[in-house]
């Protein structure tokens, strides 16, 4: 590895290029051709330059395989919690049925109890979720933001408010962006431009 491409900055490795490139010219426009030395420097850093691209992507390269490893393990993760919060309810479930059906109320080990206790408050208990009127449950929905004002500003004015105060969470529409930006509409706190992305080749 070069020395000037661990040295410096990939910024700094294109100054001195655009530096060297100048003496280089005026040597030639002055005396015409350039010093050895001159050019040798200037081979240097444009070593250097690839380089110091290089260990940029091999960084990046080593980043997004990091990131996708990060991912993978947090699902993996995910599901072995999911798995051990299953067991740990199916056990407790078959410990309680033993309980019951010997009309205990404990049994004792070395180290630990297993007792019965009361909730500290009542639990539902679903039999048929189909059944249950759609008053008694939550809806979530998922509607666009024009559909929902004009039922928002349907309805009498109490109800409109208790709409408006169960909105819990809300996101940009990011098509319903780009379509009024097509019409050449404003969309306050919006915009739609051609971004650029880093691309490792």
């Amino acid at each position: 590895m070069s020395s000037i491409a661990s040295s410096i900055s990939l910024f700094e490795i294109d100054e001195e290029l655009d530096t060297v490139v100048e003496e280089i010219q005026e040597e030639i426009s002055s005396k015409g051709e350039a010093s050895a030395a001159l050019v040798e420097r200037f081979e240097e850093f444009c070593k250097a330059h690839g380089e110091k691209v290089d260990r940029i992507g091999r960084f990046v390269r080593s980043m997004e395989a990091r990131t996708q490893h990060c991912r993978a393990e947090a699902q993996r993760l995910s599901e072995r919690a999911r798995s051990a919060e299953n067991k740990t309810l199916r056990t407790k479930s078959m410990v309680l049925y033993f309980l019951k059906v010997r009309n205990l109320r404990r049994i004792e080990g070395q180290e630990f109890t297993l007792r019965i206790q009361a909730n500290s408050q009542d639990s539902v208990v679903i039999h048929d979720e189909q059944q249950i009127p759609i008053e008694y449950k939550n809806v979530g929905i998922a509607i666009n933001g024009k559909v929902w004002n004009a039922i928002v500003e349907a309805v009498p004015g109490e109800l409109k408010h208790a709409l408006r105060s169960a909105v819990q969470e809300s996101t940009p529409d990011n098509n319903a962006i780009r379509l009024a930006a097509s019409r050449n509409e404003v969309v306050p706190g919006a915009e739609v431009k051609r971004g650029e992305h880093l691309r490792v080749a």
